[in-house]
C-alpha cells in the first residue's frame, strides 16, 4: 500500500526529508543540469525535486499515483500536478524528454507496467532517472520515512526490471549515507562525503539512468516470386496426338470444322 500524500509532504517538511531532498537534488543535477526547453515529468512523489527545472523547463508536470493522492503543485501559478493510474496515464505518446521516479517503484504493484508506461510517454533518446530505496542501507529499515516501506532494490534488480520495460541503463549513482535521524540532518553534508569513501555500497538511495533507444528497421531485400503462367492450347501438354483415341478425346467438343482440322493434323503430324 502507498504512503499518503500528506505523510510524504510531511516527511520533506522536517530536517531529515529537507537534508535528504538536498543530498538527492545535487545527484539528479548532475545528470541533468538545468533541463532547458524540455519537457519533464515527475512520477509518485517528485515535486520536492521538481521546483529546480521550473525555471529552465518549456514543461514541467507532476503525475501522483491514485492510490497514493495528489497535492496541488505549484503553490503559485498554473496547476502542474494529476491524479493518475500508475500504468495508464492520459500523456500523449512521447510527450517527455526526461521522467524522473521517486517514491514510485517502491510501492508499485506492478513495477515493470509501470516502467513500460514511462517508455511510452518518453520521447526517442529521452531519459528517465529512477530513484529507489537501496535494499542495504539503513534507510530501508526505517519506518519513520517513505523508504522504509514497500520494496527496497540492489542495483542489479533495477538494471533487470528497467531492461524488462526496454529502457537501456546508462549511469547510476548512490545518495543518502547519514543515519534516518532527525537529530543528524544538520550533519548531512559529512556523513555524504565520508560514505561515499568509506562504506559506498550501504547509501539509502541508489539512483540509476536509463535512456529510451529506438531502432530503425533494416528493409529486406525484395524476392522475385515464382508465378504460374496458364497458356491456352488446343492439346494438354504431353498428350499424344498419333493415336486415335487422345486426339478423339481432346478435340471432344470442337465444331465439325476444328474437329477435322484437329485429326488430320495428328494424322499427318
Amino acid at each position: 500500500m502507498r504512503r499518503d500524500v500528506i505523510e510524504l509532504r510531511d516527511f520533506y517538511a522536517t530536517r531529515l526529508g529537507a537534508a535528504a531532498r538536498e543530498m538527492v537534488s545535487r545527484k539528479i543535477w548532475e545528470a541533468w543540469e538545468g533541463c532547458s526547453g524540455l519537457d519533464v515529468l515527475g512520477l509518485g512523489y517528485a515535486t520536492p525535486y521538481l521546483e529546480m527545472w521550473r525555471p529552465t523547463a518549456r514543461r514541467t508536470l507532476a503525475a501522483m499515483p491514485a492510490a497514493q493522492g495528489v497535492e496541488v503543485w505549484p503553490a503559485d501559478g498554473r496547476a502542474g500536478s494529476c491524479l493518475i493510474h500508475e500504468a495508464s496515464s492520459p500523456f500523449r505518446n512521447a510527450m517527455f524528454d526526461r521522467v524522473l521516479l521517486v517514491h514510485a517503484l517502491e510501492e508499485s504493484d506492478d513495477p515493470r507496467a509501470l516502467l513500460e508506461e514511462v517508455w511510452r510517454v518518453l520521447a526517442p533518446s529521452g531519459r528517465v532517472v529512477i530513484v529507489a530505496a537501496s535494499r542495504r542501507g539503513m534507510w530501508a529499515g526505517a519506518e519513520s520515512t517513505p523508504l522504509g516501506h514497500g520494496r527496497a532494490w540492489t542495483r542489479r534488480q533495477l538494471e533487470t526490471v528497467v531492461r524488462e520495460a526496454e529502457l537501456e541503463p546508462l549511469a547510476w549513482s548512490r545518495a543518502l549515507y547519514m543515519p534516518p535521524a532527525d537529530l543528524l540532518a544538520p550533519w548531512a553534508e559529512a556523513w555524504e562525503q565520508t560514505g561515499s569513501r568509506l562504506w559506498p555500497a550501504l547509501s539509502g538511495l541508489i539512483l540509476l539512468e536509463a535512456v529510451k533507444q529506438t531502432f530503425a528497421v533494416k528493409a529486406k531485400k525484395p524476392v522475385r516470386a515464382r508465378t504460374r503462367v496458364l497458356v491456352p492450347a488446343l492439346q494438354p501438354t504431353g498428350a499424344p496426338v498419333r493415336d486415335g483415341a487422345p486426339v478423339a478425346a481432346h478435340v471432344e467438343g470442337l465444331s465439325p470444322q476444328s474437329k477435322a482440322a484437329a485429326v488430320s493434323s495428328g494424322d499427318h503430324g
